[in-house]
């Protein structure tokens, strides 16, 4: 009889075992490559790096190469290369990743979206990387570091999102 009772209780501790580390697994917030973007400074230096390796790249809609890229080629392609976290591939699927967030509360490493008269969807997006800027492959410019409250983006601006 104890040594049913011992490998009952033997039984009851494996499974809790099992159910608390599946549990904690669940609960633990985002996969590390999420983790990085709380460092304003690491996701500022990593973005101004970006930028500086592609500055001058045309636009190109549809995009995805050093020879032209569109805004959300950019944008994937820089969560990608820089902080290891896959986004999807169109600025319309990007407005509905992370949460919103109000501009007042941007942080290095969020997305921002203007309404625009470019890119077939009337969407922009770009990275913000601090002091009012962010990183973006412009219509006109092609990848730059363009400032939030530059009239134009100011009245363009749609929404914020964090990841």
């Amino acid at each position: 009889f104890i040594i049913h009772l011992a490998i009952y209780a033997m039984k009851k501790y494996i499974l809790l075992s099992l159910l608390l580390l599946i549990l904690t697994a669940c609960a633990s917030s985002k996969p590390s490559s999420y983790r990085q973007l709380q460092n304003s400074q690491v996701v500022t230096q990593a973005l101004m790096a970006q930028e500086q390796l592609w500055r001058g790249t045309p636009y190109q809609l549809g995009g995805n190469s050093p020879t032209g890229i569109d805004c959300s080629a950019f944008v994937q392609r820089t969560f990608y290369e820089k902080f290891a976290i896959q986004l999807p591939r169109s600025t319309v699927d990007q407005t509905s990743i992370g949460r919103k967030i109000k501009r007042s509360q941007l942080k290095p490493g969020d997305l921002v979206f203007f309404k625009t008269n470019w890119g077939g969807n009337n969407l922009h997006v770009g990275i913000y990387s601090g002091n009012n800027q962010f990183v973006h492959a412009s219509t006109s410019r092609g990848v730059i570091t363009s400032a939030l409250d530059n009239p134009y983006w100011k009245k363009h601006f749609y929404q914020a999102r964090r990841l």
